[in-house]
């Protein structure tokens, strides 16, 4: 095997403080299916979304580290939103080698889809109070409206579960955010901001209404992420299916069910 085969061989990194990144692991999966991923979930050090920047970037760093030095991923996606608000910046500097995809809030996709102009976001406190989400809704805030909701507790609640719970923090902050609809001054757009919302997708979509629209990130991540390894020249060849690995911080059996409840796993 040649020195770039073998690099092309080396599997994918992807991040996040629980089972949200999963959503995007699925997406990968789908557009990459002869790669081969490590999945980490930072749980035994979660939620992410309602600590401080200082903590996020300390576990980021670590992460990067362990899935560097132990498992040579050829790439890495962050997919956390408030990993990528807080660190990306960080992790692109100290690891310029490393071909990186952040996920941000979907807002400009939204821009393009909404028709009344009023968009939602659901994210996490961290996200929403974000240096990076805030620069990201200036430099779009004469195109659309947003009505940002951080959403406590809810990406805790899907990591762990429980539906009822789930539920009730759903319908709380889609009814905080104002009407949906799709008249003049109704929100009809409404962007997940946590990775671990597209697990809450059927729940909200019933909540706002089948006409609402709902975008999350993981296909835009997939696509991007398929482009930096073809510009490195590090896509896996052949047709065989990549293997999957994962790995936690915490529960290993509740990322596994997860795993196995969400993609089959």
């Amino acid at each position: 095997m040649s020195e770039s085969q073998a690099g092309a061989a080396r599997p994918v990194g992807v991040f996040d403080s629980g089972v949200g990144g999963l959503s995007i692991l699925k997406a990968l999966r789908a557009q990459l299916p002869a790669e081969s991923f490590v999945y980490l979930a930072d749980a035994g050090f979660a939620p992410y979304g309602e600590r401080g920047d200082a903590f996020v970037i300390e576990r980021t760093r670590a992460v990067v580290r362990k899935l560097r030095d132990e498992h040579a991923i050829k790439a890495l996606v962050i997919a956390c939103n408030t990993a990528t608000a807080a660190a990306v910046h960080l992790v692109r500097t100290e690891h310029p080698d490393l071909p990186l995809v952040g996920v941000e809030p979907a807002l400009k996709p939204a821009v393009a889809l909404s028709r009344t102009g009023r968009i939602g976001v659901m994210a996490t406190r961290g996200t929403v109070e974000s240096t990076k989400l805030r620069a990201l809704h200036d430099s779009l805030k004469d195109q659309a409206e947003f009505v940002l909701q951080p959403c406590d507790g809810l990406a805790d609640a899907i990591q762990n579960h429980d539906l009822a719970r789930v539920r009730a923090l759903c319908e709380q902050y889609t009814r905080a955010m104002g009407a949906f609809g799709n008249e003049a001054g109704k929100i009809d757009t409404l962007v997940l901001g946590c990775t671990h919302y597209a697990f809450a997708w059927d729940t909200l979509q019933a909540l706002v209404g089948a006409d609402i629209g709902l975008i999350e990130t993981g296909e835009p991540v997939g696509r991007q992420t398929r482009r930096l390894l073809g510009a490195a020249g590090q896509l896996r060849p052949g047709d065989m299916p990549g293997h999957t690995t994962l790995l936690t911080t915490g529960s290993q059996e509740a990322l596994e069910a997860a795993a196995q409840r969400w993609l089959g796993l």
